[in-house]
């Protein structure tokens, strides 16, 4: 199976990228494609043995810078890697996904604009798989659609429903709505809209999901608009760096915490590479005509990696059919 991967995305792009490509062809059943400054992927290459037939390298002059304008981007730099990517897997049906760590939303716009939408879905979303207390949940959507329509959230939950059931193999997973309170009469109208749609719509919709419910594993699906969720998952990003400094630092106070945690270094590993982002490797981008993975920009070479795992997994089990299916059924 072969893959696109953008080399020139990400804070430690190209020598996290290339290094995560490398060990994908010796791990998994896939061939990879680079797409980059040539110069700088090949230079990168060197440094490695690897099945060479297994890893293709196509030259894009053109980089994108994490702050620059998604539109922009589509527009005046079709030489970029994330637009020639996105074009490969248009273009050549052999290719089963793009990963890209780079700009967000110009992953995004070039996907939503050069793949175009699914039928019956009109915008976009990021999912995320989240570790909870209850193995794992899906998130959705984590910043591709700030500002959506009722309709759009319930689009989510319908695509959410399939990724659940498909990839992390739970059937008719729960499904619930992001909101202040469980209520039905509580938040904005639009989020109380969005209730009375996915009541009507979905039989295995649970209600609001409260904040404080979002690791509890409760739900399988979480539904939210894309600002609320990318601020959310900063958040806890935030909050499990911070809370893991802080542990740190208070143990190093006292010789027998110290002794402690010693004895405990097998289960904090455990709780550490579990809550760890780049054990899953990518957010898929659902919606649009084609499998397309999302990495954090600060991935590292097991985060690129995992994404390429996950946009094979996506392929493998024929997420795009099963998405018609349930959005046109």
């Amino acid at each position: 199976m072969k893959v696109v991967v953008d080399a020139m995305g990400g804070d430690h792009a190209p020598v996290a990228i290339v290094a995560g490509a490398v060990e994908a062809v010796k791990e998994f059943d896939v061939e990879v494609t680079l797409v980059g400054i040539e110069e700088e992927v090949r230079r990168e290459l060197k440094k490695y043995s690897y099945p060479q037939e297994r890893i293709k390298v196509i030259h894009a002059p053109e980089t994108v810078a994490m702050d620059e304008s998604a539109t922009v981007v589509v527009r005046k730099k079709r030489n970029s890697s994330i637009s020639i990517g996105v074009d490969l897997l248009k273009d050549n049906s052999e290719y089963k996904a793009f990963i890209s760590a780079g700009n967000t939303g110009a992953v995004v716009a070039a996907s939503t604009i050069l793949l175009g939408m699914l039928p019956g879905v009109e915008r976009p979303a990021i999912g995320l798989v989240i570790p909870t207390l209850n193995r794992f949940s899906f998130l959705i959507d984590v910043g591709a659609n700030p500002d959506p329509k009722p309709h759009h959230l319930l689009q989510s939950a319908l695509m959410a429903n399939v990724y659940t059931n498909e990839i992390l193999e739970i059937a008719n997973p729960k499904i619930g709505l992001l909101n202040i309170g469980e209520e039905s009469t509580k938040g904005t109208d639009f989020v109380k809209e969005t209730h009375k749609m996915m009541s009507e719509r979905l039989p295995n919709f649970m209600g609001n999901v409260e904040p404080n419910e979002l690791f509890s594993g409760k739900f399988d699906c979480i539904i939210c608009d894309g600002f609320v969720g990318n601020a959310l998952i900063k958040v806890s990003q935030g909050l499990m760096e911070s809370a893991g400094a802080l542990l740190k630092r208070e143990i190093k106070k006292s010789p027998i915490a110290m002794l402690g945690a010693f004895l405990m270094k097998s289960r904090l590993e455990h709780i550490k590479r579990y809550a760890d982002y780049s054990e899953y490797g990518g957010a898929p981008l659902l919606g649009v005509n084609g499998n397309v993975m999302i990495s954090h920009g600060r991935s590292g070479p097991k985060a690129i990696k995992n994404a390429i795992r996950a946009g094979l997994r996506e392929a493998e089990h024929g997420i795009l059919t099963r998405l018609r299916k349930e959005i046109e059924g």
